[in-house]
């Protein structure tokens, strides 16, 4: 055993991965202490999830090597790193969602008696976990009940049932109200305390200064430096991440909001319990953020606008005319764009073309007259949307699910621009991703103000509420507590009024 195994509980050397025209990893180091949380940062397609899917098995390296607890290891696979003590919380949530909670907990491995699972050591087993965590959910549960926070904090007991030595959380916070955050770093405390160490990637500058004890960044596949969190500031954070100062978060308003465009009266859900008697205006040119907790039912009003939950009562009006969006073709004929929260399961088909992934919500716009698709158009489009999104990419043809979730985003907005929407609907559009193409979006959604449309953004993050949009709606529990202006509100009124119902 070498003199620096003994101090570090994961030591990656020198690691290098190629995908085919990328260098996703170049001569990569990283050394994590037990008992410790090592922050992993940099921009997105910096490299940091390739680098921990080469650690769980998911990835095999060309060059390098990996010593765990002293002894060199290759995972085949991440059931192998499970086994030997190496968990990881995924960013986009892989789980079976039509099975309950412990069911996703166990599945591989349930306790057994005789040939039959046994359900009640299940059950038991699952319930201890939940409590040690003190996390609040019934094992039986059907995994699609839960909101996208259970859902991480079952992935993060799951980590916990293998008794891992090193768990990786891949912006664990992303969907994660103030109290959750709160929980989580009550749980990294308990975790740390029995000398596991985390592996924490973020984009959350205050959290990683907050919860670590180092920090190594890395920027275009190359390990940049590893710093003790209390010596770095979050401006110091960005210039390692970027190479550059970016003294600026939001980039400068240019929009000019005009006459009303949307108005939305007494607008209630068909199922209850839900939202009830929501009424705003937006107007053309205008950014109307949505602030509220979590289960203040923000997602349900806008999936509502763009026609995929039931209308019970109330009137949507665009450009003084009643539009029925009855289903979301109804909804995009109607001039509406939706962009989801979440990327993985409701906004890309991972595993097809960034052409594909471009054009599917408009492929009647590509039909020749003998009902083929024009590769021409196809092309032309996809290349429009690369180049005015700024996606990186080596093809039009490399699949989606290889790109950062930055550039992914990328994608699916221009996406919709393709439908050429009236109102563009935004769901948390910039969860997991990083500063620089955070920076990138905001450029984006204010160029689309400037030009006209209409956009309505939901966001958890308040910083970026008051930087980006013109007005906020505040809901509370399925009601819209008030509309403030961004210029004069505070952060505090926000919180008053998300709290008042």
């Amino acid at each position: 055993m070498t003199g620096s195994s003994t101090t570090y509980l994961l030591e990656m050397q020198n690691i290098t991965k190629r995908f085919p025209g990328v260098l996703a990893l170049d001569n990569v180091t990283l050394r994590v202490k037990p008992g410790s949380v090592h922050a992993l940062m940099g921009e997105n397609g910096a490299g940091k999830s390739t680098l921990m899917k080469c650690l769980f098995g998911i990835y095999s390296m060309e060059e390098g090597k990996i010593l765990f607890n002293g002894s060199e290891v290759s995972f085949a696979n991440s059931k192998q790193a499970l086994e030997n003590g190496v968990s990881m919380v995924h960013q986009e949530l892989n789980q079976v969602r039509q099975q309950n909670v412990m069911d996703n907990i166990w599945l591989g491995r349930y306790p057994k008696k005789g040939i039959f699972v046994d359900e009640k050591k299940m059950y038991e087993d699952t319930a201890a976990i939940f409590k040690s965590l003190d996390i609040n959910i019934d094992p039986r549960s059907k995994v699609s009940s839960l909101s996208v926070s259970e859902m991480q904090m079952v992935e993060i007991a799951k980590a916990v049932s293998y008794h891992s030595k090193i768990i990786v959380m891949d912006e664990p916070t992303s969907s994660l109200t103030e109290t959750e955050v709160n929980h989580l770093f009550r749980i990294i405390k308990r975790l740390q305390s029995e000398n596991v160490a985390i592996i924490y990637i973020s984009h959350k500058m205050e959290e990683i200064l907050k919860i670590s004890d180092e920090v190594t960044i890395m920027r275009d596949g190359q390990y940049i430096a590893t710093r003790s969190a209390k010596d770095l500031t979050t401006d110091e954070i960005i210039k390692l991440m970027v190479g550059r100062d970016l003294s600026q978060r939001f980039p400068e308003k240019e929009n000019k909001p005009g006459e009303v465009i949307l108005k939305v009266t007494d607008l209630t859900a068909e199922t209850q319990p839900s939202f009830s008697n929501v009424s705003f205006e937006l107007k053309k040119g205008e950014i109307l953020g949505i602030a509220g907790l979590v289960g203040s039912k923000r997602t349900e009003v806008v999936e509502a606008i763009f026609g995929i939950r039931g209308i019970k009562s109330g009137t949507i009006e665009l450009n003084g005319k009643v539009v029925n969006n009855g289903s979301p073709q109804h909804a995009i004929k109607n001039g509406f764009a939706l962009v989801t929260e979440e990327r993985r399961s409701t906004g890309i088909f991972a595993d097809l073309s960034i052409s594909f992934n471009s054009i599917i919500s408009n492929m009647k716009h590509y039909k020749t007259k003998s009902g083929f698709l024009s590769d021409k158009k196809v092309a032309g489009d996809t290349q429009w949307v690369i180049d005015s999104m700024k996606v990186k990419t080596p093809s039009q043809k490399t699949s989606i699910g290889s790109l950062s979730g930055g550039n992914q985003q990328k994608v699916i907005i221009g996406r919709w621009l393709l439908t050429k929407p009236d109102i563009l609907l935004l769901d948390e559009p910039t969860r997991g991703i990083d500063v620089g193409a955070k920076f990138e979006i905001y450029q984006l959604i204010n160029q689309l103000a400037a030009e006209g449309k209409g956009i309505i953004m939901i966001s958890s993050e308040m910083p970026e509420l008051l930087g980006t949009t013109d007005r906020i709606l505040v809901m509370s529990n399925g009601k819209a507590a008030g509309i403030v202006d961004t210029k004069t509100t505070s952060q505090e009124e926000i919180m008053r009024l998300a709290a008042l119902y």
